[in-house]
């Protein structure tokens, strides 16, 4: 596999509140590892909700024994969740501070996908772009309820308002998918940052014209995001299945 990282302020921020790992090598038990996380709170809040989270779920991966993927990825959740409610009650200026959390690993031909909030990952195919993780937000659940258009999503006031987040709750539940990957899929993982800022179509055609350069395709989505507005943190990551492209059966 190919990878490629990048994350960035944008336009209207002073501060970066996101933070990502990107790592081909092993992780404890896992033979990759891919985090976005986007983080939430006043001051230096966000920024160290999210660079905490990152950084104590690849120290409980690396100490973890279950034996699944599964077990290992929810057992970090819990433990790093754990961490965060404790750094938050021990230090006043990090009072209901939270991070969004979407993390990936490939195992020969499976992704397997932990996501917690509106960070989220695509699957980008020869086709078409899906969207595997689903947002924790209110607009997400406004869709579903059939009171917003999905159209209207990314304009709408509350877009920033998440439903789950690490360090929200005691109890922390995030979603779990298992994908198939196969040779030329992309997978981008990316915060709010990129698709708030570029729809679904546009990182689709980005992404696809720039096949074989997954560095090209994120500066490129990179300076797109900041050109519509840069309203918030920018980070993406993306991923190359190396290998003869397989074309995917429809009907």
């Amino acid at each position: 596999m190919k990878t490629f990282f990048v994350t960035d302020t944008g336009r209207k921020r002073q501060v970066n509140q996101d933070y990502g790992f990107c790592s081909e090598e092993p992780v404890g038990r896992l033979p990759n590892l891919f985090i976005v996380a986007d983080g939430m709170g006043g001051h230096n809040a966000g920024d160290f909700a999210s660079r905490f989270a990152v950084e104590e779920f690849v120290r409980q991966l690396k100490e973890g024994r279950a034996k699944t993927v599964i077990s290992l990825m929810e057992d970090g959740v819990r433990q790093t969740n754990k961490g965060l409610l404790g750094e938050a009650q021990g230090r006043a200026e990090l009072a209901g501070m939270g991070t969004t959390f979407v993390a990936a690993t490939v195992l020969e031909n499976e992704m397997y996908v932990a996501n917690i909030g509106d960070s989220r990952l695509y699957l980008i195919d020869q086709e078409k772009i899906s969207q595997i993780t689903q947002d924790h937000s209110l607009v997400e659940e406004m869709i579903r309820r059939g009171e917003l258009l999905r159209e209207e999503a990314r304009f709408h006031p509350n877009k920033n308002v998440i439903t789950r987040a690490l360090g929200a709750n005691v109890d922390v539940v995030p979603d779990f998918f298992e994908i198939s990957v196969t040779p030329g899929d992309i997978v981008l993982l990316c915060s709010d940052g990129l698709s708030n800022m570029v729809d679904d179509a546009e990182i689709f055609r980005v992404v696809n014209e720039e096949r074989q350069d997954i560095k090209g395709a994120g500066k490129r989505l990179l300076a797109l995001a900041n050109e519509n507005g840069g309203r918030d943190n920018i980070t993406i990551l993306l991923i190359l299945m190396e290998g003869e492209p397989v074309r995917r059966e429809t009907g």
